[in-house]
């Protein structure tokens, strides 16, 4: 039987990671890092366990997990560029992420979607159970330019 990717991969080698296709998409296309600056993605990918999902040698996705390895884990910056959406490939990279043995045993693993709740449904996330026990600080368009 064939493999349902053949020409995809995913991997964990940072070395791999195409930083200008990562920063391009974030900081033009996603809603949630906007105008983000290169040296923060570049810092951003230094400092997590990252995920890239390559079509042949061309990256086309990516994810991170910030985590410390042994209780908690908050998954960020996940996406599929459109040209290679609509396959499969997103349930494909989270299988993977949720696989991983770096990842297993975390007490809570986290993220914030607006848009793609189906998605993260099916690996066993769930809405807050008590949101009132969580606290923030967040800064809207914190990227985004002033003028």
């Amino acid at each position: 039987m064939p493999e349902p990717f053949a020409d995809y991969s995913v991997s964990t080698d940072k070395e791999k990671l195409q930083i200008e296709i990562i920063y391009q998409y974030l900081s033009l296309e996603s809603y949630w890092a906007k105008h983000i600056p290169l040296e923060i993605v570049k810092k951003s990918i230094e400092n997590s366990f990252c995920f890239g999902v390559y079509f042949k040698n061309e990256q086309i996705g990516f994810a991170r997990v910030i985590t410390d390895y042994a209780s908690f884990g908050y998954l960020a910056d996940v996406f599929i560029l459109e040209a290679h959406r609509r396959k499969g490939l997103s349930k494909w990279l989270m299988e993977h992420i949720m696989a991983h043995t770096k990842l297993q045993g975390l007490r809570r693993f986290c993220l914030a979607t607006r848009d793609a709740h189906g998605l993260y449904l099916q690996f066993g996330f769930k809405p807050i159970l008590k949101p009132e026990n969580f606290m923030e600080i967040k800064h809207d368009n914190f990227y985004t330019p002033q003028n």
